[in-house]
């Protein structure tokens, strides 16, 4: 038993009205024969497999078919059954491929045999495809015989770069283009072809073949040949098309475009792992990964473009998209489709694509570093969806503290304990210089606050009334809006804090619930039992206008989605000068008693006009040694057991670590030895 014909072959057109996506060429030609004014010489061109000698075939059927003048041939007669698909051809039609005879000999072979007439039919007819091929001396060869023809002969060439025929040969034909066939018409093709071969293929496979295909029916006819022959009882699926044609599941799109949206690296790097592992070209990911970007740019414009056929895709894959577009914004989408388009140029003869293709994907992640224009207009764009998603931009994480809200620790007044006596006038030591940095604010009045057992909270604002109970928002939304969230239990409590950036992720959110995951199981008792997951819910009533139930539960593989910025360095106050001496004692174990949170606010540095004039550094060193005050003289110092029952439990040692006058000057006084005088 024979195979069958190829399907390209089997379902050739044998009529103009039969061949698709070429209306604009065919209905010309129609009336052209109808009215029996048809040219000498046509010069057919266009992308190949788009039916340039198919309807160079049909053209000779009419022209040779016994009812001629006809549209179409009318199939009955003798040339129409010779020429007729699967026939056994004409004898004056000649079809030669440029390819192979496009030398001068022989187009001086056939100048020779075409002044004949035709056998039996009315024209004979020359059919000469890959024109571009024939070589210039041949083009000049024929030059004669196409510009002034005997009367039984047409010419009809074909080509797919008609650039390359010569301009003299150009300008004695008629010239039709071809075009590529349009998706949505091929598509509905293929699913006709499929019936009459009554085989079933799924609607998600057909944008596939039309894909493979890039508008060429012949191409796109081989394709479908080659899934219908691997096709088993369930027919053409999904699975079987993007397998056999290696293009990139839509699972694994619709995996990374969700990573993307919610800024997860986890998930998009995993994604990366994924396509390495299943042994998928990084190059095709990347490619198929910025169509489906260029898709959702389109979507983002024109929200029914999946509807209106601006995009063919399925309709469930429609519903998909439009649900990520709107995840993004316009600018967000353009900067990344921009940079993935890059990054695919930049991959081509690439020897490790695979690091590129991560490369690129660190890009999209990571617009805040991009400083460009689109860079600035992606973080716009995020700001905007957060406005969109809780009602109001959430600002409040940025906001100050309100009044009755406690003072940072290094600003607390001291409490319970005394108020610092007033210093005695300060001799002369040296001229402090003031330091670069800003100036010092002006000192406020120490008074003393009776201490509390928990500091006042402040008032905490309304949620949103449009989604205060219930939540509407995604996994991915609410991925997106963690980092603020976290932020703002910063503001409430710094160990809860602390537990979100280094031990915990979302890992679940529905409309009552949100559940955290976290690394240890250590790490959620700590969180559960201090009081925590109150202040997560609080934070998300100020960000998201959402009261949730926070629930924990103990991932592994579970890391902080936001990693803890730096603690802000804590500025050393300014002491000042006292002409006491400084108690000897040794340094306590922990950090100095200044450093504590209820430590008391730095005493004021005196006015500029009373700073003291420079002196001695023997009366200066002397001085700090609390052997005598600086300026007295060498009989007057003080007693050393006395200065030390005097000294203020919080003064350290000037100079425990032994550095000398002008070191220890510097150091503790920012000072600067401007002249030293001698003691006279």
């Amino acid at each position: 038993m024979e195979s069958p014909l190829a399907l390209y072959r089997r379902y050739r057109p044998e009529t103009f009205q039969e061949v698709i996506g070429q209306e604009h060429v065919t209905e010309p030609l129609r009336v052209a024969l109808a009215n029996n004014r048809v040219n000498h010489a046509y010069l057919f061109s266009g992308p190949r497999g788009c039916g340039k000698t198919t309807s160079a075939r049909i053209l000779a059927r009419a022209l040779n078919c016994e009812l001629a003048p006809v549209a179409d041939p009318c199939g009955e007669c003798d040339s129409c059954r010779d020429l007729a698909r699967g026939g056994p051809g004409s004898i004056d039609v000649i079809e030669i491929d440029a390819a192979s005879h496009g030398g001068v000999d022989d187009a001086r072979d056939l100048r020779e045999k075409a002044f004949f007439a035709p056998v039996r039919s009315r024209y004979k007819v020359y059919i000469i495809d890959e024109a571009h091929m024939v070589t210039t001396q041949g083009f000049n060869a024929l030059l004669k015989l196409v510009e002034e023809p005997p009367p039984h002969l047409r010419f009809i060439f074909a080509t797919t770069e008609p650039d390359k025929v010569i301009a003299t040969i150009r300008s004695r034909t008629h010239h039709y283009p071809f075009r590529l066939i349009p998706p949505r018409l091929l598509s509905s093709y293929l699913s006709e072809l499929c019936i009459q071969e009554g085989v079933s293929i799924e609607q998600a496979a057909l944008p596939l073949l039309v894909r493979a295909g890039a508008g060429s029916a012949r191409d796109t006819l081989s394709v479908l040949d080659q899934l219908l022959g691997g096709a088993g009882p369930e027919g053409v699926t999904y699975a079987l098309a993007s397998g056999l044609l290696g293009y990139t599941p839509d699972t694994l799109l619709d995996e990374v475009v969700d990573a993307f949206a919610a800024g997860d690296g986890s998930a998009v790097f995993g994604v990366v792992d994924k396509v390495i592992e299943t042994g998928q070209d990084p190059r095709r990911f990347t490619e198929d990964l910025l169509r489906r970007l260029r898709d959702l740019v389109i979507i983002s414009a024109v929200p029914d473009a999946p509807a209106t056929g601006l995009i063919d895709v399925s309709e469930d894959q429609g519903e998909r998209l439009i649900a990520q577009a709107a995840r993004f914004g316009a600018a967000e989408l353009s900067r990344a489709a921009d940079i993935v388009a890059t990054g695919l140029t930049e991959m081509r003869g690439a020897t490790a694509p695979r690091l590129l293709l991560e490369l690129i994907c660190a890009r999209v992640l990571l617009p805040g570093a991009d400083h460009s224009t689109d860079g600035v207009l992606a973080r716009l764009d995020r700001l905007e969806r957060r406005a969109a998603i809780t009602g109001s931009p959430s600002d409040a994480v940025a906001a100050p503290a309100p009044a009755s809200a406690p003072a940072p620790a290094q600003d607390r007044p001291a409490q319970s304990r005394p108020a610092p006596r007033e210093p005695e006038a300060p001799a002369p030591v040296a001229a402090p210089e003031p330091p670069p940095a800003a100036p010092v604010p002006p000192a406020r009045p120490v008074e003393v606050v009776p201490e509390t057992p928990e500091p006042q909270r402040a008032p905490e604002p309304e949620p949103a009334p449009a989604t205060a109970g219930t939540s509407v928002l995604s996994l991915v939304d609410v991925r997106r809006l963690w980092p603020d969230i976290v932020e703002a239990t910063k503001q409430r409590r710094r160990v809860t804090w602390i537990h979100l950036t280094q031990h915990a992720q979302v890992v679940a959110v529905d409309a009552a619930t949100l559940t955290l995951g976290f690394s240890n199981a250590g790490a959620r008792e700590s969180f559960d039992n201090g009081g925590s997951p109150e202040i997560v819910r609080q934070a998300a009533i100020d960000v998201v206008g959402t009261d949730w139930k926070v629930e924990t539960i103990v991932d592994p593989g579970a890391s902080a989605d936001v990693p803890p910025p730096p603690p802000p360095a804590t500025p050393e106050p300014v002491r000042p000068v006292s002409s006491e001496p400084v108690a000897q004692r040794a340094e306590p174990d922990g950090p100095p008693a200044w450093m504590s949170d209820d430590a008391a606010p730095a005493e004021p540095e005196p006015p500029a006009a009373a700073k003291p004039d420079p002196v001695s550094v023997g009366a200066a060193r002397e001085a700090i040694k609390g052997t005598r005050p600086a300026g007295a003289g060498a009989d007057s110092g003080p007693d050393l057991a006395a200065a030390d029952a005097d000294a203020h439990p919080d003064d350290l040692d000037a100079d425990s670590d032994e550095l000398g006058g002008a070191d220890l000057l510097a150091r503790e006084l920012g000072a600067k030895i401007i002249e030293e005088i001698p003691n006279k």
